[in-house]
């Protein structure tokens, strides 16, 4: 291409139309894509070596062919020299063609061309065509159809899930990489709102206190300042409303766009004018202060308040999260967080409050929150306020909120603040706050994996099993059972010792439900262990190998089940709770082809084992043969 440009440089308009641009558009359909390479790259450098007519004309029409091109490469080549053609055009005549390849481009299947386009061809659209409003309008009218097309999660109408959608991988990524273009064009919004202010000096960087004074008299048109409260956030809070609780991904682009409008339009504007947009939009309609804004475009942003018992819990599922993390979560008003975060979790207790009936929906916004670890001082400070509180449904919210931030915290977070707010819940004297407290030690099981991690979990389950309660051993249980696909062999080991003995201890419970409770919790957590790696020794220390090979051995399970079919002790629900549960795991191994094999040594010996057909053998350790024996001691009630 370089030689091309130097010919084109010495031969002339003239012979470079005639001559040498056929000579690189006859490899449009090539069968290389270096051959179409080099056709995208004649677009852009050598537009300016042929008359204007024709740059407009053939070249684009050229350039379009190529964005629709297989390789990744040429639609990015095509890209880049569509952003160096567009300043060539003689007029705006092919302005919407090029808007139509713009929005193609940046939602092109290809992160790479995406990046493309974002970072040289919106510059050079806007810059050439200095049709911002028009982009913009299209831009976010293609952000909410993408959400709106969808299907929504439940076609029952009047719930929560049928106003939100089930995003695809296609529609997740079109919506992503609009709202990355709606952020690269910030600079421009934020220039011509700067550049249209009535009362701003155009070298001044900031929305002013006494330019949104001026602005809330109505006396003065400022409708590039407008846009973006009165057009774009409302959109953006719309787009909320559809997302799914699980569509982080998304809401975390939105956060990252809300920060970067306050940190470009000043302090004084997000506190101002984006605060009280999302405190009504979230349903906090007694927190918005309305000061600044027109009267004209104040009852506009009272009509974001929800208006229904439905529409304030999606506010408060959808829009919530923004206003914490978005909008409160911007450095300039960490103490506002705080403050609103004790408003929502602390003091609002009292009945009909904002946050009285939501506290479930209020926990996963704060757990949204924690994604970025710049807040996690200021929530767990919170948090140990409520833990230390004296009110039983503030303990029992700082567990369920402590279990949901979990998975966003590191080791050392779970170590010097989860932990210890966990252990000072389980020492209460309430056992709602007790039990909720285990379940969230049964999320920290099911995350970490440290040595002095699992310690005190251990010392922590131990206390609350000498309560010696039929419920405290039922939780204890199945959050260490819900914990043991991620958790550590220690911890396994651990959950399998303590089965055993409360396997073997007599029952003491006489209700026949509390033992059906107990006996279903135990084969939950059985079946837990059965699927995991466990030590693969016997008795003998050594591994249980049969020929070299290692079996499956279920003997001991069928003669198990051989005494209870001759009533040898338990319940006749006992006996077919353990007969179904048996027979379940024995049919599983046969259905995958395993036949009968010898024992492998005399500590794990049975009658029969398992091995497939080609003589492989499946592993049968000591542990796994406790797990058969306790299904069978506690369904005969021992």
């Amino acid at each position: 291409m370089d030689a091309c440009v130097e010919l084109a440089t010495s031969v002339g308009e003239m012979r470079t139309e005639t001559e040498l641009l056929p000579q690189c558009w006859e490899q449009i359909n090539h069968q290389y894509e270096e051959r179409r390479l080099l056709v995208a790259q004649s677009c852009g450098e050598l537009a300016i070596y042929v008359r204007p007519e024709i740059r407009d004309s053939l070249i684009l029409s050229i350039v379009q062919q190529l964005v629709e091109d297989s390789a990744t490469v040429v639609r990015e080549a095509a890209t880049h020299n569509l952003a160096l053609l567009l300043p060539l055009f003689p007029n705006m005549d092919k302005y919407y063609k090029v808007e139509e390849l713009l929005f193609q481009l940046v939602r092109d299947p290809s992160g790479v061309v995406v990046d493309v386009a974002l970072r040289e061809l919106v510059p050079a659209v806007v810059g050439w065509g200095g049709k911002l409003d028009q982009i913009l309008r299209v831009l976010l009218s293609h952000i909410l159809a993408s959400a709106q097309r969808c299907p929504s999660v439940s076609g029952v109408e009047g719930t929560i899930d049928s106003h939100l959608r089930v995003l695809g991988e296609q529609e997740r990524w079109t919506i992503e990489v609009l709202l990355r273009m709606l952020t690269e064009l910030l600079p421009f919004i934020h220039q011509k709102a700067i550049e249209t202010c009535p009362s701003i000096d155009p070298s001044e960087n900031y929305i002013s206190e006494s330019s949104l004074k001026l602005y809330a008299t109505g006396e003065t048109e400022w409708s590039a300042f407008e846009w973006m409260h009165t057009e774009c956030l409302p959109d953006l809070i719309k787009l909320a409303c559809l997302l799914p609780a699980k569509e982080d991904s998304l809401r975390t682009v939105i956060t990252k766009y809300l920060l970067a409008v306050s940190g470009r339009y000043g302090k004084d504007y997000l506190e101002h004018i984006m605060l009280p947009v999302f405190l009504i939009a979230a349903g906090d309609i007694d927190s918005g202060d309305f000061t600044y804004f027109p009267l004209s475009i104040q009852s506009k942003v009272r009509g974001f308040r929800p208006k229904t018992s439905v529409a304030e819990k999606i506010a408060i599922i959808c829009v919530l999260p923004l206003l914490l993390s978005g909008i409160l979560g911007s450095p300039s008003s960490r103490q506002q967080l705080e403050e609103y975060l004790r408003k929502l979790l602390i003091q609002n207790t009292k009945d009909g409050s904002f946050s009285m009936h939501h506290t479930a929906e209020i926990i996963d916004a704060i757990r949204f929150l924690c994604i970025f670890e710049e807040h996690h001082g200021v929530i767990f400070h919170i948090l140990w306020e409520m833990v230390v509180s004296s009110d039983t449904n503030l303990k029992t919210s700082a567990a369920a909120l402590l279990k949901a931030l979990v998975p966003y915290v590191g080791v050392k977070v779970a170590s010097t603040h989860v932990l210890p707010a966990l252990i000072t819940l389980g020492s209460d004297q309430n056992s709602a706050v007790k039990y909720a407290s285990i379940d969230a030690l049964g999320a920290v099981a099911q995350h970490f994996k440290s040595d002095m991690v699992v310690d005190k979990i251990h010392i922590q389950m131990d206390a609350f099993l000498e309560d010696g309660s039929h419920e405290a051993t039922i939780s204890v249980i199945r959050a260490l059972a819900v914990a043991v696909p991620h958790s550590t062999d220690r911890l396994r080991e651990y959950l399998l010792t303590k089965i055993f003995r409360l396997t073997s201890a007599p029952p003491t419970e006489n209700d026949i439900e509390r033992r059906r409770e107990r006996a279903n919790v135990f084969c939950e957590a059985l079946r837990a262990l059965d699927a995991t790696e466990l030590v693969k020794r016997c008795g003998c220390s050594r591994p249980c190998t049969q020929g070299g090979t290692r079996s499956y051995r279920p003997g001991k399970v069928r003669r198990y089940a051989g005494e209870h079919r001759q009533g040898n002790g338990g319940t006749p629900w006992d006996r077919d709770l353990c007969q179904q549960f048996l027979r379940r795991e024995q049919s599983a191994w046969e259905e995958r082809g395993w036949r009968a094999a010898r024992p492998c040594c005399c500590f794990c010996s049975s009658p029969g084992g398992l091995t497939n057909s080609a003589g492989e053998h499946e592993v049968w350790s000591h542990n796994e043969g406790w797990i058969w024996r306790h299904v069978a001691r506690q369904s005969k009630g021992r």
